[in-house]
């Protein structure tokens, strides 16, 4: 079947779209099609100049025989911060404080299309790094970190507060949790992250630090190299907290359970894409 350069400029950018990250050999595209490398190489070159002109991305060329295509998802500062507008109205919403200032996130947890879109702008954040898996603890982080690590095309690996006999041979440690400021602890499975790997960190909440600190640990008892740390949302002006090197969408602070009000601000997600461009 002979197909038009209309139809093959859109299923190569399905394909694309939905392989982020993987290097696709220039000759997937000739078998499927039929046609000439020049042709295809052209039709690469129509799909990369809309992409990067509408900020959806980039695609860079590997020259030589195991040489070939990848597509990586990036967005547009402007974006970005359409992205974050959006995410600050959800939150503002009165009714989220719960009992001891916690903030009901479920709902923004399981929307999927917030979550892709935050998903992509946290890649962006991290584009440049070598990232070998993505880290979160369960539960409310895991559809944070599997939209993330679906555009970095790469795997999760969730940490978990007790053991279960499917994960088999685990590594745990202890850490203070900075809420509670009870002792905890978290497992996460031997099978689960190769020794030696970059990961990036990823949750939902920041308060005091102390179950990221915590992941910090276990990572270490992996020889795990952490590339960053990311937060959807983290309290402002949290007094001793354990580290400061890490990201946020949002900050909320003056937290009044009483009258059921707190103040919701920027992160500093933007200004971390701004100075990385």
């Amino acid at each position: 079947m002979k197909y038009k350069r209309s139809e093959r400029l859109v299923f190569m950018t399905q394909y694309l779209v939905s392989h982020p990250n993987e290097l696709i050999p220039l000759t997937y595209f000739v078998d499927q099609f039929n046609q000439a490398k020049s042709s295809i190489s052209e039709d690469i070159r129509i799909i990369k100049h809309v992409f990067e002109d509408d900020g959806i991305g980039t695609i860079r060329t590997t020259a030589g025989a195991g040489g070939g295509i990848t597509y990586h998802p990036e967005i547009s500062t402007e974006r970005a911060k359409e992205i974050v507008a959006d995410f600050k109205e959800v939150l503002e919403t009165n009714d989220r404080l719960l009992p001891g200032g916690y903030l009901y996130m479920s709902d923004i947890m399981g929307n999927p299309s917030l979550m892709n879109d935050i998903g992509e702008l946290i890649a962006t954040m991290y584009k440049d790094e070598e990232i070998d898996a993505v880290v979160t603890i369960a539960t409310k982080g895991i559809s944070l970190a599997n939209a993330v690590a679906r555009k970095l095309n790469a795997p999760v690996a969730i940490i978990r507060k007790d053991n279960k006999v499917t994960e088999g041979s685990t590594v745990s440690v202890n850490y203070v949790s900075g809420s509670t400021r009870k002792i905890e602890t978290m497992v996460l499975s031997k099978r689960t992250l190769k020794e030696g790997s970059s990961v990036l960190v990823v949750d939902d909440f920041l308060r005091a630090g102390g179950s990221i600190s915590g992941v910090m640990n276990l990572m270490e008892e992996f020889s795990a190299k952490i590339v960053g740390v990311s937060v959807l949302v983290e309290a402002k002006e949290v007094a001793n907290r354990k580290f400061k090197d890490y990201t946020s969408l949002l900050k909320v602070s003056d937290i009044d359970e009483y009258n059921q009000s707190f103040v919701v601000e920027e992160g500093n997600c933007i200004q971390y894409i701004e100075s990385n461009n």
